[in-house]
C-alpha cells in the first residue's frame, strides 16, 4: 500500500467536473484507489463519483490518498498529479 498526502488547491474545490476526473482516471488503474479527508475521517471509493463527491472538499482541504494493488505506484502518481494540476482550472507555476 501507498499513501500521499495532497491539498485540493484549485478554487472550486472537489465540485462534479473534477471529482469526475478523479473517477475517470481512477478507473484506468486496476489498483483500489481511496481518498480520506483529514480533518473528519470521510473516506471516498475514487472510482465512484458518489463517494468522492460525499467528500465535500473544498479549496485548502487536505487528503490522504491511499493506494493497494498491482500498478499502485502510477495510480498514486497519477491521482497526485491531477489534484497538482488543479484539474486544469489553475495556471501551474
Amino acid at each position: 500500500m501507498l499513501e500521499r498526502e495532497i491539498k485540493v488547491i484549485n478554487p472550486l474545490g472537489l465540485h462534479a467536473r473534477a471529482a469526475a476526473q478523479v473517477v475517470r482516471l481512477a478507473n484506468s488503474f486496476r489498483s483500489n484507489i481511496v481518498l480520506e479527508r483529514r480533518d473528519s475521517a470521510v473516506f471516498a471509493n475514487a472510482k465512484s463519483i458518489l463517494s468522492v463527491l460525499t467528500l465535500a472538499a473544498s479549496i485548502g482541504t487536505e487528503l490522504n490518498i491511499k493506494v493497494t494493488g498491482e500498478d499502485e505506484f502510477d495510480a498514486i502518481e497519477a491521482v497526485e498529479q491531477l489534484f497538482i494540476s488543479g484539474f486544469g482550472e489553475i495556471a501551474v507555476n
